[in-house]
């Protein structure tokens, strides 16, 4: 994922049960969610809380999300990518909890089915993952393809949600 952030941004870290979450927040709202927490290469930013509170807003939604008491998420983001990028995270945002959809099915939601590669490279830099559910996007055969976060990050969060059969241990 690039770094897209203009101007000053907060960050916090959240423990969560797929492990650490870094987010980033902007005076415009949540921006970025990297998993493991924040690579070295991330910068500081300005500290721990942002004026306008998103940072703790996120940070509850996404408690709630991973007790199973919210599947949906009303946070305001601070969004930056082309026009096609926005409309794939606009499409990622209509799956819902419980469902998924293939690269190719969001290429005819677009309007032409050749384009499920570059639905695809879209759906890898999307900066908010869990919230932009991107990885309710799966290949063509039901597997699970391409996540930011790992595979197995994406099976936990599809079986969390109820789309995948929990894994017997």
């Amino acid at each position: 994922m690039t770094r897209r952030i203009q101007g000053p941004f907060w960050r916090s870290e959240l423990e969560t049960p797929i492990g650490p979450l870094g987010l980033t927040a902007t005076q415009d709202g949540l921006a970025e969610i990297w998993f493991g927490g924040y690579p070295p290469t991330v910068p500081r930013g300005l500290g721990e809380r942002d004026p306008a509170g998103v940072l703790e807003l996120a940070r509850a939604q996404l408690t709630e999300y991973f007790a199973g008491s919210r599947m949906t998420f009303d946070l305001p983001l601070a969004r930056s990518g082309s026009a096609f990028e926005l409309g794939v995270w606009d499409l990622l945002r209509r799956i819902p909890a419980g469902q998924t959809a293939s690269y190719g099915e969001l290429a005819r939601k677009l309007g032409d089915q050749t384009l499920a590669r570059a639905v695809g490279r879209a759906n890898g830099q999307n900066p908010l993952p869990i919230v932009v559910p991107c990885h309710r996007v799966i290949g063509a055969d039901g597997s699970l393809v391409g996540f930011g976060g790992g595979l197995d990050r994406k099976r936990w969060l599809l079986e969390h949600e109820g789309a995948l059969a929990r894994s017997a241990l």
